[in-house]
């Protein structure tokens, strides 16, 4: 076995230690806003797990999933007022709710849902406190959606033809758009 010589073990101390202080140093909190973490409440940040974050366009709105509560679950965080909003009918008794995505100006969310006996992909329309299952007569799993910032257009993975593909749904276009206001003026 190779002896170190002090030469060149104090050469690796000293490097060892200028690599832990500025591993130390860059470690700030500059440029968050996160709010701390709360028991629960009506805080974005509570000692369950939350996953799945995502913004509206002008980032006002977030949505994630979160175990609060104890079940898995869709919730929606306003930025500017810093409060939880309601979600009257998306989140159903006896099922989980996952992997949600948001619409520009925040009036849909897509998620996953086990509220038909297997996972689907549910469009949930704040307007009308009403969620459609767009993918009831695919046969096989879905996972991971996305929604188009107008809200008409939902993008999700789908094994129905033994492989993981993706699929594109259109709403039609009949669907009530959704538009951030900067882009209605």
């Amino acid at each position: 076995m190779k002896k170190l010589r002090p030469k060149r073990f104090k050469g690796y101390v000293k490097l060892l230690g200028s690599s832990l202080l500025i591993s130390l140093v860059s470690c700030s909190d500059s440029g968050f806003i996160t709010p701390p973490t709360q028991p629960l409440g009506n805080v974005l940040n509570t000692r369950s797990s939350e996953q799945h974050p995502r913004f509206s366009y002008e980032g006002r709105y977030l949505v994630f999933a979160s175990d609060r509560q104890g079940k898995r679950s869709i919730w929606l965080y306003d930025q500017i007022n810093a409060r939880l909003l309601p979600l009257p009918g998306l989140n159903q008794l006896g099922s989980v709710q996952d992997q949600p995505d948001i619409s520009a100006d925040g009036r849909y969310i897509v998620y996953v849902s086990e509220q038909e006996g297997k996972q689907d992909i549910f469009v949930y329309d704040r307007q009308t406190s009403r969620a459609d299952n767009i993918t009831k007569n695919i046969l096989g799993e879905v996972r991971h959606p996305t929604i188009s910032g107008n809200g008409r257009l939902v993008a999700f993975e789908s094994n129905r033809s033994g492989q993981w593909d993706i699929i594109i749904y259109d709403r039609g276009l009949n669907a009530p758009l959704s538009l951030p206001s900067q882009l209605n003026n």
